[in-house]
């Protein structure tokens, strides 16, 4: 009887590690995505210089090539999360990062202005199904205390591939003078890897359950969820379909509001200043730019770890709300005092950065937990590209507001929509720490 207990024991502790790798593994995978997304997104703010002499591109190109991928996540969000909801996880885990791989490799033969904006949106697409995909999946897969956390970490993922981009682009221009094809290709190599490493991943069981097949969802459950209570939460998923209309029904039209607008006055200044910050930083006097650049985008990498620290201690609103304040306080400062000595704008714009990814890295937490499994998909996909909105236009007008506007008045902008998201998320974020998603994403009038 003792050994057969003790076998027990064993098989059952086993059975729990080996549910741990699995929840590590497929976080890795997930954060991959975020990853990649972070690196193309980075690594072109260290060569448009180059391609614009190389192509001779007018401002207009410039800032079109800059918000290229940002717009094709404006496309592959909504419909990947669409596609997510109707046909599974799953099957869209793999096809994204396949799509993606080869528009990475098409950078290397480039020759034009419009072919390089066309690689990078298709590029740009496959991320943003990527985003509607990996997100819903983590959430529906991880454990409740530690889905935040986890949710969380993937914005990580992302600040060190958008700062890996920047030393990446750095070294190979300024050491080995490598050509931009070659630099924007880069992106090939972590591709493949996630790719291969996706492979065989299991369909998210609250889908599987959501779509009335609820065997596979029950023995997929007790196979790689952890926590028994998220075992039991899986059996309150209705079979209902999602819709788009659901989005703005009185039941989630807040939510949608929120994840929506919060994304948006996140994203769009950090993108506009991060993926021009060398030339921006010059324009205030401080050198080639390039290194205080590196600085801004690291100390927010610093600062999303910090959000991933805490966001189970806690809770969710206290890091999505004064740090938005904060962001729009630092950078009215740098609209206002437009003859700021340099080492002040820098200060200004690192702590400005360090607080945006404090809140930014609760943009993915968000949409996993206040949105229903049968729009899970196309809610995140929805927020993404809404969000992408932001980010592209603020990517896109930032070289063109500089050069007509002036530094000053552009920076009171982005202090506008920082004001704006804090605002917002003052009034509608809500509070999930610590509950079911079954809760968390339950109707709301």
């Amino acid at each position: 009887m003792t050994t057969t207990n003790q076998e027990s024991v064993s098989r059952n502790q086993q059975g729990s590690i080996d549910k741990q790798r699995f929840t590590t593994k497929l976080t890795g995978v997930i954060a991959g995505g975020m990853f990649i997304d972070g690196y193309i997104l980075g690594v072109v703010g260290t060569v448009i210089a180059a391609i614009t002499v190389d192509l001779d591109m007018s401002l207009f190109w410039e800032g079109l090539i800059g918000a290229s991928a940002l717009v094709g996540i404006f496309i592959g969000g909504p419909l990947g999360g669409w596609l997510a909801d109707r046909l599974g996880r799953k099957p869209l885990f793999a096809i994204d990062l396949a799509i993606f791989i080869f528009g990475s490799v098409l950078q290397f033969f480039v020759d034009s202005a419009w072919q390089l904006f066309i690689v990078r949106l298709l590029m740009g697409i496959a991320i943003g199904a990527d985003y509607s995909v990996g997100w819903p999946l983590l959430s529906e897969f991880s454990p409740r205390r530690l889905r935040g956390k986890l949710l969380a970490f993937c914005e990580v993922a992302w600040y060190v591939g958008f700062m890996f981009a920047f030393v990446v682009g750095y070294v190979m221009t300024t050491a080995f003078s490598v050509d931009w094809r070659i630099i924007l290709g880069t992106s090939t190599i972590p591709a493949v890897i996630l790719f291969l490493a996706r492979l065989g991943m299991p369909e998210s069981p609250r889908w599987l359950m959501n779509k009335g097949r609820t065997k596979e969802a029950t023995e997929i459950a007790h196979a790689y969820l952890e926590d028994p209570t998220d075992v039991l939460d899986i059996t309150n998923e209705e079979t209902r379909k999602g819709t788009f209309a659901m989005l703005f029904s009185p039941a989630y039209r807040r939510a949608t509001i929120f994840v929506s607008v919060f994304w948006f006055c996140c994203v769009a200044p950090y993108f506009a200043i991060a993926t021009f910050a060398a030339s921006v930083l010059s324009d205030y006097g401080l050198g080639d730019g390039l290194i205080g650049a590196i600085g801004v985008n690291g100390l927010a990498l610093v600062g999303v770890v910090v959000s991933v620290l805490l966001i189970e201690r806690i809770g969710r609103r206290k890091l999505t709300i004064p740090q938005q304040w904060v962001c729009a306080v630092v950078l009215l400062i740098i609209g206002l005092w437009t003859s700021a000595p340099p080492a002040l704008v820098l200060i200004c714009f690192l702590v400005f950065a360090f607080a945006n990814a404090m809140c930014t890295a609760l943009t993915g937490v968000y949409p996993g937990e206040i949105f229903p499994t049968e729009i899970r998909g196309l809610g995140t996909g929805f927020a993404t590209a809404f969000s992408r909105i932001g980010a592209g236009l603020g990517t896109f007008l930032l070289p063109w507001s500089m050069h007509n506007l002036g530094a000053g008045v552009t920076m009171l902008i982005a202090a506008g929509i920082c004001v704006v998201g804090a605002a917002v998320s003052q009034v509608l974020a809500p509070e999930t720490m610590g509950r079911n998603l079954s809760e968390t994403s339950a109707p709301r009038s």
